[in-house]
């Protein structure tokens, strides 16, 4: 199979029949074997029913229903896994993303070798309250990952598909999926100018919630990257650190009451002393933080459980 489409989506009922018909258009224009992957997020209104239907007409739909809403990361993680084709496209169900851009996507996995490819809108129709804090957070991320891209967080993007089998997604993770496929080992990560429709139907399901976690993803993501398999690597150092730093300020206090200020006041009545004793206390407790962490990162092996309530012709 050339092309798996995975679409995330929550309720959005209104927008499912013409966005599987523009798909289908294209697909059929490109002589490309494709599966449509829908993942209800838990949908409220009848998106399923009308999922149901386009299925009635398209062996080529397939479809996941969570039991109730666990987030975009989620729904792509589900899609992820049951994707079958080659080349795996994500993008939005509220028609903000063009189909037309699956083609040349496509193209750029399969010709130009790229192990993905992000989309950016460079032309958005948003009000500056999202696209202001938007540029602020594309512009750390860049900083953090060192990866370029002027757009982290558009829903259109192309994957290899060894890309989305390697990795994990999770919390609030969509965001960094160029990060993930970085630290996994597939670097070679492009971009392509896309076309950013207006919403036609229905209201953002991102609340004021995302100027929050967006930037705490951010350090996770920066943090995993470097010392998920590691962690002792920077608690153990930074442990380390402060206990030396404790240690040689108490050494030095020792020193000098002992030689050189015999007759003036008690080591314990010094403020300094409180401060190198603090240094040494949180110079163990960072090193005994990275001991437990390499523990558990060692043994544990447990994955993310989402309550499936039905499917429509998806395997793994």
């Amino acid at each position: 199979m050339d092309v798996s489409i995975v679409i995330p989506l929550y309720n959005e009922e209104e927008s499912l029949p013409e966005l599987h018909d523009w798909i289908v258009r294209v697909m059929n224009q490109e002589g490309l074997s494709y599966e449509i992957i829908f993942v209800d997020d838990g949908s409220k209104d009848d998106s399923w029913k009308v999922i149901e239907s386009l299925r009635e007409k398209d062996s080529n739909v397939k479809a996941i229903k969570f039991q109730r809403n666990y987030g975009k990361s989620a729904a792509l993680q589900k899609g992820f896994e049951v994707a079958q084709g080659n080349v795996v496209i994500t993008m939005d169900a509220d028609l903000q993303d063009s189909p037309d851009e699956i083609p040349e996507l496509y193209k750029m996995i399969t010709e130009n070798g790229y192990d993905m490819v992000s989309g950016w809108k460079k032309k958005r129709y948003d009000p500056l309250s999202k696209t202001i804090p938007t540029k602020l957070y594309n512009w750390a991320a860049r900083k953090i990952t060192g990866i370029y891209l002027h757009d982290f967080n558009c829903g259109l993007k192309a994957y290899k598909k060894e890309v989305v089998k390697s990795i994990e997604i999770y919390g609030d993770m969509h965001r960094y999926i160029p990060a993930l496929a970085k630290y996994a080992g597939f670097t070679n990560i492009g971009e392509k100018v896309v076309q950013h429709q207006a919403r036609k139907y229905g209201v953002t399901k991102f609340g004021l919630n995302r100027f929050l976690n967006g930037p705490l993803d951010l350090l996770s993501v920066a943090f995993i990257g470097k010392f998920s398999k590691k962690p002792m690597h920077f608690f153990g150092a930074f442990g380390v650190l402060m206990f030396l730093i404790g240690f040689s300020f108490a050494f030095y206090l020792g020193i000098d009451k002992l030689f050189f200020n015999k007759t003036g006041v008690r080591i314990a009545e010094r403020a300094e002393f409180y401060l190198a004793l603090t240094a040494m206390i949180l110079g163990v407790q960072f090193f005994l933080a990275g001991f437990l962490a390499e523990l558990i990162g060692r043994s544990s092996s447990q994955r993310n459980v989402y309550l499936i309530e039905k499917t429509i012709d998806v395997k793994k």
